[in-house]
């Protein structure tokens, strides 16, 4: 691949990725979905999420549109750093607050707290619209009884750090939490709507957001297994689970609502964009610009390091066939820490592995970024989205080792010396990570 080649598939990588994330946009999925405000009663609106600062810009333009701005009310909850990145005019009848995202902090408590008695004041005749997307189990943070915040956020830390999947995750989140697992949805009688930008592959409710407004058909008992599953990995990394946990977990008392618990007769939940739809929307850039399409969906999950493998063979495949492939994946890997001061996301450790797999071979190129514009470390606005690797990548970063800094997770260092991190900061949606590999025989 020459210069020119790889400059004009760098192109095409993110028009591609630009696409996945043009396609989730609230601007572009949440208006056609928004519900009448009551006849008599009143709009009532929370929220939480990476896209919930666009959720709520969008939202109260339909309303301001349609003069009904007076009717409704409430606030959502987005990651700090998100509303500054805001462009426009901010809403005024629903409020924008900031929370912690990966993992919690004060204002998510307090944000959890004040949705709750937000949807506890709803009347029989109001409705109450939640908008929902990925990044809100931490942004409402409501432990259960016995636990704080320090707790619940060393348990948050050590399953993220100990490679549980957003399935396990927000399994055991759902049973430690007072809003959660159907819990807001308990806090009221009211109607109530969701409205969701899914995250998670298969687009299960329950997982979304760990699932605030929708029965849980999961146990305590499960839980206690994920835990116990991921409990050596977290020693190993020196994170201690409270006591608490395991009290909780074996209460009762602290069982999530079931489907057939009757407030949820009155509850509808919609997905309104999907990591599916993303992935159509890059797959008719790629097919328009020459390429066969291989898309692998969205449900792509396992060690980012692993897939990475799998996925270089599939192109060293496609390359020796003489195929101009383009192969599209989503979904959520997963990475096991090793080294603890290491930096890196997810999608960097896959590219980093990628780059290392395909060992500079001429013709392909890849891009792995998080559609949400941020792909792990602190969940600062300032970490790289992703990176985009081609044929020199290895050999522009002269003197790393990429296998060491790879085992040390450290792909954002390794990145930061060979070139191709991409920094965008908050894209205001969600649906999880984008992958792309471009094969140019």
């Amino acid at each position: 691949m020459t210069p020119q080649g790889s400059a004009d598939a760098r192109r095409l990588l993110l028009a591609l990725y630009d696409a996945a994330v043009a396609a989730a946009h609230p601007d572009v999925c949440l208006p056609e979905h928004l519900p009448p405000v009551p006849g008599r009663g009143r709009l009532v609106i929370a929220g939480a999420g990476k896209a919930a600062a666009a959720m709520a810009v969008a939202a109260e333009r339909h309303y301001c549109a349609q003069g009904m701005l007076a009717h409704i009310g409430g606030f959502t909850t987005a990651p700090h750093g998100t509303i500054e990145a805001l462009s426009g005019t901010h809403p005024r009848a629903i409020r924008i607050v900031s929370a912690r995202h990966p993992t919690p902090d004060d204002a998510s408590v307090r944000a959890a707290e004040e949705t709750l008695a937000l949807v506890r004041s709803a009347a029989a005749d109001d409705l109450v619209l939640v908008l929902l997307s990925g990044g809100a189990s931490a942004l409402w943070a409501a432990p259960a009884a016995g636990l704080d915040l320090a707790g619940k956020t060393a348990l948050t830390r050590g399953l993220l750090k100990s490679g549980a999947d957003i399935h396990e995750m927000n399994l055991v989140r759902r049973h430690v939490s007072r809003i959660k697992g159907g819990r807001l949805r308990k806090a009221t009688p009211a109607p109530m709507l969701t409205l969701a930008i899914s995250d998670v592959p298969g687009d299960d409710p329950a997982t979304i957001g760990s699932g605030p407004t929708v029965a849980d058909r999961t146990t305590l008992v499960e839980a206690r297994a994920v835990l116990a599953r991921h409990l050596p990995r977290m020693h190993a990394l020196g994170i201690d689970v409270p006591p608490a946990v395991a009290a909780i977990l074996t209460d009762a008392a602290n069982e999530t609502p079931k489907p057939d618990d009757p407030v949820f007769a009155t509850a509808e939940y919609r997905i309104i964009a999907t990591p599916a739809r993303s992935l159509t929307g890059a797959a008719e850039l790629a097919a328009g610009a020459g390429y066969a399409v291989v898309n692998l969906g969205d449900g792509v999950t396992g060690e980012a390091r692993e897939v990475a493998q799998a996925h270089a063979k599939l192109a060293l495949e496609a390359k020796a066939a003489a195929r101009r492939t383009a192969i599209l994946s989503g979904g959520e890997l997963s990475v096991t820490v090793r080294n603890a001061k290491g930096r890196g996301g997810r999608c960097q450790e896959y590219a980093l592995a990628l780059a290392i797999a395909l060992s500079g071979q001429p013709g392909v190129a890849a891009l792995a970024a998080d559609t949400d514009g941020i792909d792990g470390g602190e969940g600062l606005v300032t970490d790289p989205a992703g990176v985009v690797i081609d044929p020199d990548t290895l050999v522009r970063a002269r003197h790393a080792d990429a296998k060491k800094m790879l085992d040390n997770n450290d792909a954002t260092a390794f990145f930061e010396a060979a070139g191709g991190l991409i920094v965008r900061g908050p894209t205001h949606t969600n649906v999880n990570d984008f992958r792309a590999i471009l094969i140019d025989p």
